[in-house]
């Protein structure tokens, strides 16, 4: 009878054994757990993306937003320069792409525009019996408009349209590019502005006399008279344009959209 008490007990200690390695395995493993993040820190959250392929990727979340870069959404987009001057303009008078292309350039070259207080925009695209000559107030975004004349041999037609330009001396035609607005003088037509030009299509402009002057022959009407290449505006607004936009402001002349 003691034989067989025996046998049967021995079952019973081997079952408390593993249960003692078991209980001893647990806690070693709660310590080191305790120990590995007992730092506050957070274990990296772990999701499943499925993509269109039907595979899964498993990606480490950090401490951020999906999308998000500090807090901030990440488009990898650059803010539109027209948005960052989208207080000009406010009646939608200047033709978009040429504000677009004006407000790029002037944007980038601040440091070098000595007169930041205006730009002007000269649509050589449109007739010249239309008011083509924008001045946009970079202060309070207002924008005036007034008639301006092309050069006789980029209208050599003469029906009011300029379509053809160029920076030869002697051409007597238009040049596009950006301008920039040097000093005033008086010259055979009056008060005048001499202009640089800061483009390859209309760096010619010191040599070749292009400057703003006023002109007779530039009056309200179905048609306007030519010049010999330069921007002639009205005689009643010329000093007031000159005034404006002397001393280092950006002109944008352009005949394309």
């Amino acid at each position: 009878m003691k034989q067989k008490k025996n046998q049967v007990q021995a079952p019973r200690l081997d079952l408390m054994k593993k249960l003692i390695i078991s209980a001893v395995i647990s806690v070693s493993t709660l310590a080191i757990s305790s120990d590995t993040f007992a730092s506050g820190s957070r274990l990296p959250i772990v999701t499943q993306t499925t993509p269109k392929d039907g595979t899964v990727v498993n990606t480490q979340t950090p401490n951020q937003t999906s999308g998000t870069v500090n807090g901030r959404n990440d488009t990898g987009s650059v803010t539109p320069i027209t948005d960052k001057y989208s207080f000009l303009d406010p009646g939608h008078e200047v033709p978009f792409s040429l504000l677009k292309k004006a407000l790029e350039y002037y944007d980038g070259h601040l440091t070098s525009i000595s007169n930041k207080s205006v730009i002007g925009i000269i649509d050589f695209k449109q007739h010249n019996s239309k008011e083509r000559f924008y001045i946009v107030d970079m202060e309070t975004g207002n924008v005036e408009r007034y008639l301006v004349a092309h050069g006789k041999n980029s209208d050599p037609d003469f029906d009011g349209f300029a379509t053809a330009f160029s920076n030869v001396s002697g051409s007597d035609a238009s040049s596009i590019g950006f301008y920039k607005t040097a000093e005033t003088y008086e010259g055979s037509h009056g008060y005048s502005l001499r202009l640089d030009g800061l483009s390859n299509t209309n760096s010619n402009a010191r040599s070749r006399a292009i400057v703003i002057h006023p002109a007779d022959y530039v009056i309200p009407g179905n048609k306007i008279g030519r010049s010999w290449g330069c921007p002639a505006v009205e005689p009643r607004y010329s000093v007031q344009i000159i005034d404006k936009i002397k001393g280092g402001a950006l002109i944008f002349a352009s005949n394309i959209y």
